[in-house]
């Protein structure tokens, strides 16, 4: 493990990993930003349990009173579930700030992976990666986790890249920085409420043993980067893609009509991509984030055993 004087691992994270025990990392933007009270909450708790069952230690990642926090207790989880949207999302740019002032933070992708790090945490599970924003080649709105990907050794299951972005350039990105796109199960790139999006991956691997494989290979060899796992979204969730799209379609008129942009472009066109759906796209989010979830703690089991 790091030291870091700002870090404070959760004693239950801090024996698993000093024992040699998987654990997997999970971020925490989800739940103040993600979506309501107390549903985020409930989502939280139950994403725990099932890394739980699954064999492992789960570590909710965010930032309380200017502290990294690697893995939080129950009253935090509900302490950020009310709090909300009130709580800044914090990505690596907002660090030392929030730090410096004693601030809470929530964290992104970028910042939930650069804290995991610290801590000797290597799998990661969320719901989906940011990306390149359609419109990009003009407004160079591209997520900053594509950079922390290329630099930060740890693996990020996920659902694939939110459909609100430009997949294509997205997949570009990532190959221009080295960063290897893995579908499990699939040989073409999930999109988040969708198991198509009509581009391919790097790889397929069909089994947690072989993730973790590859994981192992790429720390021994001193890559340096992370690996980016696309685990699709169960059939039985999954939105079709003609109907997503339409809604993604209307929520990015409406954000570009309103002139949001930045940091907080995703999180209104999430919410807004629900509300067009009447709901059905945040039931899929959830079960979405509960699959990668089993997963990373499959392949967190699979790791500590290489």
């Amino acid at each position: 493990m790091k030291l870091n004087k700002y870090l404070d691992v959760n004693p239950e994270v801090a024996a698993a990993i000093a024992e040699g025990k998987p654990v997997v990392a999970l971020e925490s933007t989800i739940i103040s930003h993600g979506m309501p009270y107390p549903q985020n909450v409930e989502t939280a708790l139950n994403v725990e349990r099932i890394i739980r069952e699954n064999g492992a230690v789960p570590a909710t990642i965010a930032i309380i009173g200017g502290r990294l926090k690697a893995g939080l207790t129950p009253e935090e989880i509900e302490y950020f579930g009310k709090k909300g949207q009130a709580i800044h999302k914090a990505s690596r740019r907002d660090l030392a700030l929030l730090c410096a002032r004693g601030e809470d933070g929530a964290t992104t992708v970028t910042t939930t992976m650069m804290i995991a790090h610290m801590a000797g945490i290597s799998i990661f599970a969320t719901g989906g990666i940011g990306g390149v924003h359609r419109g990009a080649e003009t407004t160079m709105d591209i997520s900053a986790d594509l950079e922390e990907l290329s630099q930060t050794p740890v693996m990020v299951i996920c659902a694939g890249a939110k459909s609100i972005l430009d997949l294509g350039l997205t997949l570009e990105y990532l190959e221009t920085k080295g960063v290897p796109v893995i579908g499990y199960g699939t040989d073409e790139l999930p999109a988040f409420y969708t198991r198509q999006s009509g581009f391919g991956v790097d790889y397929r691997v069909d089994t947690p043993a072989e993730l973790a494989a590859a994981f192992k290979a790429s720390k021994d060899l001193e890559l340096g980067g992370g690996m980016l796992v696309t685990n699709p979204i169960p059939e039985e969730y999954a939105m079709p893609l003609d109907t997503i799209n339409a809604a993604i379609d209307q929520a990015i008129g409406e954000c570009n009509e309103k002139g949001i942009h930045g940091k907080e472009t995703t999180p209104f066109l999430l919410a807004r991509v629900a509300e067009i759906t009447g709901g059905d796209s945040l039931a899929s989010n959830i079960r979405l984030v509960y699959n990668n979830a089993k997963l990373a703690a499959q392949t967190a089991v699979a790791f500590c055993k290489l």
